[in-house]
């Protein structure tokens, strides 16, 4: 036999205002609106049944927020925290991510004065990639994965990719055909119409 659950008495005015308020409200969120009203039609002598019915949702879901209202009041009434899974990955340690994205590489060769060509850390990488930067966060005692640093790096538009340009090469033999080689092509008669 089911058991017959109703809200407890109001501690005092206020929190009956507050109910009432909440239940009769157009631009309170709408979970809260929708659980105060639970709370109101059960002061009002509705049995749970009726109460599903008028707010429109399962039995089991009245039950549980006139539970809930029960044991933490007015308070109960909202969503708890906690609620999915926890972040891997800190507010702080983004930004050092997107710090080491935006960093100059440990291997890239860069000219001196003397025209040379050192790297800071000749085994590092030449440039970023986004299983480098994994690593390096990883080395950096950042727990994260390539696809984590992806979405990191997309939120944020932080290019980790180095553009091609196809006019880099200083050989001359290697150049491009530039527009003179295209009238080498027949030109394609169109159709009359």
């Amino acid at each position: 036999m089911p058991k017959f659950v109703r809200a407890r008495p109001p501690l005092d005015d206020g929190e009956a205002r507050k109910i009432r308020q909440l239940a009769g409200a157009r631009h309170a969120p709408a979970d809260w609106s929708e659980r105060a009203r639970i709370v109101a039609l059960s002061w009002d002598g509705l049995a749970v049944p009726a109460i599903a019915a008028g707010v429109g949702c399962h039995e089991n879901t009245v039950r549980r927020w006139l539970h809930r209202f029960d044991a933490a009041g007015v308070d109960g009434l909202g969503d708890r925290p906690g609620a999915g899974r926890k972040r891997r990955i800190t507010g702080a340690e983004r930004p050092r991510i997107i710090a080491m994205a935006r960093s100059g590489r440990p291997g890239r060769l860069d000219r001196d004065g003397a025209g040379e060509l050192p790297a800071d850390d000749e085994r590092g990488p030449a440039r970023w990639t986004l299983d480098t930067l994994a690593r390096a966060a990883r080395d950096a005692g950042i727990g994260v994965g390539r696809s984590q640093v992806r979405r990191i790096l997309l939120a944020e538009k932080v290019r980790w990719r180095r553009t091609r340009s196809r006019a880099t090469g200083t050989d001359p033999e290697s150049a491009l055909k530039g527009p003179a080689s295209w009238s080498s092509l027949p030109r394609r008669r169109r159709a009359p119409r």
